[in-house]
């Protein structure tokens, strides 16, 4: 059994969504196990999962999985295992999920066994994270980050974005898409009018391209006067996968220093793509042609390691003003191709 200790907290996280023209991904916030300063996630190579702790869960299904993390229910599946990661798209183990055997050791808890399970039984020999854990953590830390979250932190579920701009109909396309995602979005003309308790729900305002200067500035003045924190999000082009792209990328709440896509730029000749730790990435990259149709092109998509790559561009793909986002599991970027 492990001896030394290893440090327990909690952050905001977010599995990213996204709409292409072959489907959709679910957006999805929940919180992260923060294992020596690091998410426990990150240590899972390209793992699209999300923790039992997700802020679109019923209050009161939330509060029982934190309880059962505090051990105070008995563990789920059979040997003491618990879910700590799972599918972003629904609940069942059949998708796969990381479990692990999560017990008290006199005042502290330990959680070890990690391994890949899609059914009532682990099998640790063929699906063992023989890598990760044991993790020794003091009892007092851990009970108090968990306890935490039934004391009013639980992740803020401001998941709502509000639209404002003259172009109805790529706002109307832009609402549609986000919605599909599990993102509310809501069209405004401005928010001179909207009370401040309706205002506390939005997450986001977002202004179509074309906004004017004026309506920009009365719309930030509404929620200043609310008192509400809300990120703004100035449209690039009226592309909608790419305001999509720009909506989730404010949504984040994620600190900064636990996030595993950190960097983006392009020019007409390549992409600098920067990332923490090992993971699927993709780029694609978005222009208006001529005719005002939206182009689309794949540029890469593959494994990187921790560190800055540089990806070519083809030209055709960046002709005129272009641009590229970037995205992981848990993040996504945005980035204006310069010339």
């Amino acid at each position: 059994m492990c001896a030394e200790y290893t440090t327990f907290g909690l952050a905001p996280a977010m599995r990213a969504g996204g709409v292409t023209d072959g489907g959709y991904r679910i957006h999805r916030d929940f919180v992260d196990f923060i294992v020596d300063g690091r998410p426990l996630l990150f240590r899972l190579s390209d793992l699209d999962a999300v923790s039992p702790l997700a802020s679109d869960v019923p209050p009161a299904i939330f509060t029982a999985q934190v309880r059962s993390l505090l051990l105070e229910s008995p563990a789920p599946l059979p040997g003491g295992r618990y879910v700590v990661y799972g599918c972003p798209e629904c609940e069942d183990l059949a998708c796969g999920a990381v479990t692990a055997v999560i017990q008290p050791d006199g005042e502290d808890v330990i959680w070890r066994d990690f391994a890949w399970q899609t059914e009532e039984h682990a099998d640790l020999e063929l699906n063992g994270y023989h890598g990760i854990g044991p993790f020794r953590f003091r009892g007092a830390e851990y009970r108090a980050a968990l306890s935490a979250l039934l004391n009013g932190s639980a992740p803020d579920p401001r998941r709502r974005v509000l639209l404002i701009g003259a172009r109805v109909a790529v706002l109307a396309k832009l609402a549609a898409a986000l919605r599909t995602i599990g993102v509310g979005a809501d069209i405004a003309h401005d928010a001179d009018h909207v009370p401040a308790d309706e205002l506390r729900g939005y997450g986001a305002v977002a202004f179509a391209p074309g906004t004017g200067d004026q309506q920009r500035a009365a719309v930030r003045r509404a929620f200043e006067r609310a008192e509400v924190p809300v990120a703004r999000v100035d449209g690039l082009a009226p592309i909608v996968p790419l305001l999509v792209a720009q909506v989730e990328h404010a949504l984040d709440r994620s600190p900064l220093e636990q996030r595993r896509l950190t960097g983006l730029t392009a020019t007409d000749g390549e992409a600098d793509v920067e990332i923490t730790s090992a993971c699927r990435v993709t780029l694609t990259a978005y222009r208006l042609d001529r005719f005002s149709r939206t182009r689309t092109h794949e540029i890469f998509d593959g494994v990187l390691e921790p560190g800055r790559h540089r990806i070519a561009l083809d030209a055709r793909a960046v002709k005129g003003p272009s641009f590229v986002v970037a995205r992981t599991s848990g993040g996504v970027l945005v980035t204006a191709v310069t010339h």
